[in-house]
C-alpha cells in the first residue's frame, strides 16, 4: 500500500461521494413534473369547493322563498334587504299575442315583504280586467313572466346588511329567480263542478333559480339552473296596493272528522 493511499493513522483513505450535475438536473424534473400537475388540479378543485358552496346557498334560500310564497306570508320584511328588483314580462292575448311589456319594481317600490312576496306568486295567466288568476288564454289575458333579482341571503356574514359598501354588495353572490304559479290543466273532457273546482284550488310553484349574476347584471352563457317545485292547495287572494295588485296564496288544510 502506497503512503498516498493511506491516512495519517494507517487507515486507508476512501473518496468523497456526492450528486452529479445529471442526477440533480433529473431530480429537478421530477420535481417539476410533479408541481405541474398539483398546480393544474388546484384551480379544479377550487371550481368544485365554490360551486358547491354556491349550490347549498341557493337550496337554503329556495327553502325560505318557497315557504314564504306557499304560505302567503305578508310580514318577511327582512327580503327588503336581498330582493332588489323585480321585473314583469308581461304579455297581452286578446286574443292574439301582443308585444311583450316590461313592468320593472325597484327598490323604491319594494319597502316591505308583502310587495316582494305579492310580485312573486302574480299568476301566470291573469284576467285583462280584474287581474283574476285565469286557468288558461283561451279567450284573452295577461300572460306573466316573473323574474326577481337576488343577493342571497344565505352565505358569509360580511356581505349581509345591514351593508354600505358598494362594492361589496356588487361584488356579492346575486342569482336570479324565475317565479311561475302555474293553474293545474285537466283534461278538456272533464267538466265536473269537482274539476271546475279543483283547477280554482290548486296550483303549482316553480321557482327557476339561475346563477352567477355577474358584474354587469347579466348571467353566463349557459348558467347553472336549478328548480324547485311545489303543489299549493288553495285560493289566490288579491290585494290592490299603491295602485298594484298584489297576490297571496290562502292556504286550505283539510282534516279527517270522525
Amino acid at each position: 500500500m502506497n503512503i498516498s493511499e493511506t491516512t495519517l493513522n494507517g487507515r486507508p483513505r476512501r473518496d468523497d461521494s456526492g450528486f452529479t450535475m445529471v442526477e440533480i438536473a433529473i431530480c429537478l424534473a421530477v420535481i417539476g413534473v410533479a408541481l405541474v400537475a398539483i398546480i393544474g388540479v388546484l384551480p379544479i378543485g377550487m371550481r368544485a369547493q365554490r360551486d358547491n358552496r354556491e349550490r347549498t346557498v341557493i337550496n337554503q334560500d329556495a327553502t325560505i322563498f318557497m315557504e314564504a310564497i306557499r304560505n302567503g306570508t305578508r310580514g318577511a320584511d327582512d327580503l327588503v334587504n336581498y330582493v332588489y328588483a323585480i321585473t314583469n314580462f308581461q304579455t297581452k292575448f286578446t286574443p292574439n299575442p301582443q308585444a311583450t311589456v316590461r313592468v320593472g319594481y325597484d327598490s323604491g317600490y319594494l319597502t316591505n315583504g308583502a310587495r316582494i312576496i305579492g310580485l312573486l306568486s302574480t299568476p301566470e295567466y291573469t284576467d285583462i280586467n280584474s287581474g283574476a288568476s285565469l286557468p288558461n288564454l283561451f279567450n284573452s289575458g295577461y300572460s306573466n313572466h316573473i323574474v326577481a333579482y337576488v343577493r342571497s341571503i344565505s352565505g358569509p356574514a360580511v356581505e349581509k346588511p345591514p351593508q354600505n359598501n358598494a362594492l361589496l354588495m356588487q361584488n356579492s353572490f346575486t342569482y336570479h329567480i324565475v317565479c311561475a304559479n302555474v293553474p293545474v290543466q285537466l283534461p278538456a273532457n272533464i267538466t265536473t263542478a269537482y274539476a271546475t273546482n279543483l283547477e280554482a284550488n290548486l296550483h303549482e310553484l316553480r321557482l327557476t333559480f339561475l346563477w352567477p349574476q355577474l358584474p354587469n347584471g347579466q348571467l353566463p352563457p349557459q348558467p347553472p339552473h336549478q328548480t324547485y317545485r311545489t303543489m299549493i292547495a288553495g285560493q289566490i287572494v288579491t290585494n290592490l296596493d299603491a295602485g298594484q295588485i298584489l297576490y297571496f296564496f290562502q292556504p286550505q288544510y283539510f282534516n279527517h272528522a270522525p
